[in-house]
């Protein structure tokens, strides 16, 4: 048995994604069971969420008592703030599971976990010095934001320290949190001393349904609609290319990205939060996809999604979105005349949507991953 952790976001996104795409690993490669225990941040009072922060958790006692009902022997945490935090983690020690931290995002060392404010890259705030992102204003709310700088900076090391191994999604993942000064070499007493690092890409499952980019219709662009994504980037680089967009997600941003399709007059769909069954139609009448971050992504699933699919991809030149495509499929973030002219390039590229699928393949294919997984599990 496997038991999850996982602190639900406000909004929904990739993240949430993986979750259920290991417990379906879990299942059907592995054979075991997968059990997730969820907290959720829609609801919770910012008092309360002040408290998890900066006590290191709430309730440990209630993960303690999933892992001797399910008899979980390996505990595979996700998102742990604000609620579940380090005391999670050891109370899940203390009865015996292995456990096994997934690095999603930047959180350890950036309070908003994209490494992005102002509108640019930043990688300010470096180890327990969480201070700049208050400074910044990075979690808009100063009373939120002073909560998840201490937090942070109080928990961090030992956070880490109760895991027996920390998974990371990609190459770029990891040298992006040493940069930060992530204590991914914190030592804990234990037999095994220090927890060890794996880099893991997120497993990608089969696509029953395979586009046919030649035939395709418009640009597809799958995202959460806020200002790291580079949605504007992608609608401006529509009005140049004079090509259909069509774009699949929400967000706080969604009114102003409206306005921007109206103002440049880009063909541009905004379809809203689609279903799976909506998405793989939008994919199969689709000429390409597009991935226009201004962050550095930790792997790039919204790329790496498209690729299994059969699309060709163009997307920015940063994070892990290196590791995934060839650098002539890579322009820079924020340039919508390099983004428009790659579209114009890649528009229905059948041989640079068959190099894609092999690649993603190759990388992410769930019987590449599972037995990886299996290792870090049986340590």
């Amino acid at each position: 048995m496997i038991l999850f952790l996982h602190h639900r976001y406000r909004t929904t996104g990739g993240e949430e994604r993986v979750v259920d795409d290991l417990r379906w690993l879990v299942r059907e490669h592995l054979g075991e069971e997968a059990e997730l225990l969820t907290r959720a941040s829609a609801g919770l009072g910012a008092g309360r969420a002040a408290a998890g922060l900066l006590g290191g958790g709430l309730e440990p006692a209630a993960v303690a008592a999933a892992v001797r009902r399910t008899g979980a022997r390996v505990v595979h945490a996700h998102n742990l703030l604000p609620t579940l935090g380090w005391r999670a983690l050891a109370a899940a020690r203390n009865e015996g599971a292995r456990v096994v931290l997934h690095l999603h995002n930047f959180r350890l060392v950036c309070a908003v976990g994209t490494c992005f404010t102002e509108g640019a890259d930043c990688i300010r705030c470096h180890g327990r010095d969480t201070r700049p992102g208050v400074r910044h204003a990075c979690r808009g709310s100063r009373p939120e934001g002073l909560a998840y700088a201490a937090g942070l900076a109080l928990w961090q090391r030992r956070l880490v320290a109760q895991a027996d191994a920390v998974i990371v999604p990609s190459h770029a993942a990891l040298e992006r949190l040493r940069v930060l000064g992530a204590p991914l070499e914190a030592t804990r007493s234990g037999p095994s001393g220090k927890p060890s690092v794996h880099v893991l890409p997120h497993v990608v499952r089969p696509v029953s349904s395979i586009a046919a980019p030649a035939r395709g219709e418009h640009a597809l662009l799958t995202s959460r609609l806020s200002p790291e994504k580079g949605v504007d980037v992608a609608i401006e680089a529509a009005a140049r290319a004079r090509l259909p967009l069509v774009v699949a997600g929400d967000g706080s941003e969604e009114a102003a990205l409206r306005d921007r399709a109206a103002a440049t007059g880009a063909p541009v769909r905004f379809a809203g939060r689609v279903g799976a069954g909506q998405l793989t139609d939008l994919r199969a009448r689709a000429a390409l996809a597009v991935v226009p971050s201004r962050s550095a992504e930790t792997f790039g699933l919204a790329a790496a999604e498209a690729m299994a699919a059969g699309l060709p991809v163009v997307a920015s030149r940063i994070g892990a979105l290196t590791d995934l495509l060839p650098t002539e499929d890579l322009v820079a973030p924020g340039d919508p005349a390099a983004l428009a002219a790659a579209m114009i390039a890649r528009w229905g590229d059948e041989r640079a949507a068959q190099a894609g699928r092999e690649r993603i393949h190759a990388l992410a294919a769930p019987e590449r991953i599972a037995p990886r997984l299996a290792e870090i599990y049986a340590g």
